[in-house]
């Protein structure tokens, strides 16, 4: 488990940054600007979740000089040495905000720290004490969490953090104290005012909020099988950012007479969950909208209770933030079987094609598609063809007949199990390699789980995952491709 926040520093005298503000094309929002000058104050670096620095004071001739500057350890760890019940973390994947010279991060337990930037000194830690709860190790990940959100109106700053077991907190970003006007003395339980009740055994969170428009959109980590029937809601609800009040709430599985509840065969939308959004999001500042990717209704493997392609499980759905209204979306996946579930935040960033100008937004899966919209009206930038792909043998199984693939860029990682990509360094190891994928089903991209075992590539962990994508807006380089 990774434990420490390690800060780098060139071992020479370097030259003041330049700091390229007009590398970001456009207008600039207040979080762009902020990148700009050296901070990084969401998790993205900013919600168009590019994950670019337009700084230069680190380069590829100095980089060798670079030494430990500090090192910060998690109070994670004080923890664990006296609480062994609290169990196993799985990893630290945080990424720290900075803002003002502070840094701002989550921790495996859910615990919130400051930290200075230039010394490493812990300037304030909170702990919601998640963890003595009674119902130990959170679900899907466990212990785990990506990050904070942070806030500001004038000179109210604010840390907002998810945490696991699902509590929603405003820590005030100077002191680490709960804002006792935000929700119910800075908390709001976010596993009430669902539509249906939820265990929080299965329903945790595990990536930071986005905050457009002083709203707080949230999503959820929600356990992929069937723990309990009907499963947990994925639901993405929107949240005033100053009160905690609830604004909104966005069915990820479509209910009732709502457009899309057609592809919930069966009325299979009663009972099906998940469908949730547990990955970072994205969101256009200046147009107001959210972006969410949205994973695989339960069960990840099998939708035999599930018939029809499912709204809006595996898609990328636009919102209008301050409504919650939807404004279009894109299924990525038909009837998921494969736990392909959309698993990053998309890249949004303008392009030209065929001498057009287009806001754009570029969702890589784990698939190893990337799929490119027009961010505005939700269009694909380059066509994107149904094509036929192979049926499920396993009973009351029934795979969707076709999957959309995206006719450019080409994909980011190989997609099927072939015979040629079988290892043939001896005719020998050749012979064995054949022998043994033998035993199992494969095939092209998307052949289905079967009762004998199906050989997935990519498999669960994808081509792309939680990570992402980066997009660097000068050079217009991003995800590359493996194959011509």
């Amino acid at each position: 488990m990774i434990t420490r926040l390690m800060m780098i520093s060139a071992a020479l005298a370097l030259l003041p940054c330049a700091l390229h503000a007009q590398s970001i094309p456009g207008a600039l929002p207040e979080s762009a600007k902020a990148l700009a000058a050296g901070e990084w104050p969401a998790y993205g670096g900013t919600y168009a979740a590019a994950r670019y620095s337009p700084l230069t004071q680190i380069t590829r001739d100095n980089a060798k000089n670079l030494r430990v500057a500090w090192r910060w350890k998690s109070p994670d760890m004080a923890i664990k040495a006296a609480k062994s019940e609290v169990g196993p973390s799985r990893a630290n994947e945080s990424t720290p905000l900075m803002v003002g010279g502070v840094l701002y991060t989550s921790t495996s337990l859910s615990q919130v720290a400051a930290i200075d930037a230039a010394t490493g000194e812990t300037k304030w830690v909170f702990d919601p004490k998640v963890y003595e709860n009674g119902l130990g190790i959170p679900a899907n990940d466990g212990w785990l969490h990506r990050g904070v959100a942070y806030w500001k109106n004038g000179d109210d700053e604010r840390i907002i953090m998810l945490t696991a077991f699902a509590q929603m907190i405003a820590l005030d970003a100077k002191t680490g104290e709960p804002v006792k006007s935000f929700g119910t003395d800075g908390r709001v339980d976010l596993a009430q005012g669902l539509r249906r009740p939820v265990d929080r055994e299965y329903y945790t969170m595990s990536s930071p909020a986005v905050i457009v428009r002083n709203v707080i959109v949230v999503g959820s980590s929600v356990m992929d099988w069937w723990g309990r029937r009907p499963s947990p809601p994925g639901d993405v609800r929107g949240f005033d950012a100053l009160t905690g009040r609830l604004l909104w709430t966005f069915h990820t599985v479509a209910q009732g007479e709502e457009p899309g509840v057609e592809t919930w065969e069966k009325e299979s939308w009663k009972e099906a969950g998940n469908a949730n959004v547990w990955a970072p999001m994205s969101a256009d500042e200046e147009l107001g909208y959210v972006y969410l990717p949205v994973s695989t209704p339960t069960n990840d493997y099998y939708g035999g209770h599930r018939p029809g392609d499912g709204l809006y499980g595996d898609s990328l759905v636009c919102l209008d933030a301050a409504t919650g209204k939807k404004v279009w979306h894109y299924q990525l996946v038909h009837h998921g079987l494969w736990d392909y579930d959309t698993p990053a935040a998309p890249n949004l960033i303008d392009i030209t094609v065929d001498g057009k100008r287009i806001k754009a937004v570029a969702q890589v899966t784990k698939q190893a598609f990337l799929y490119v919209f027009d961010r505005v009206t939700g269009n694909p930038v380059w066509p994107i063809e149904e094509q036929p792909v192979p049926a499920s043998s396993v009973p009351g199984e029934r795979a969707s007949k076709t999957q959309p693939f995206p006719s450019k860029p080409a994909p980011i990682d190989i997609q099927g199990v072939r015979e040629d990509d079988l290892i043939d360094f001896t005719p020998e190891l050749r012979k064995e390699a054949i022998e043994i994928i033998g035993k199992y089903d494969y095939g092209p991209l998307f052949t289905p789980p079967s009762e004998r075992g199906t050989i997935q590539l990519p498999g669960v962990a994808g081509g792309g995952n939680w990570a992402g994508a980066a997009i660097d807006p000068e050079t217009g380089i991003g995800p590359r491709s493996s194959r011509p």
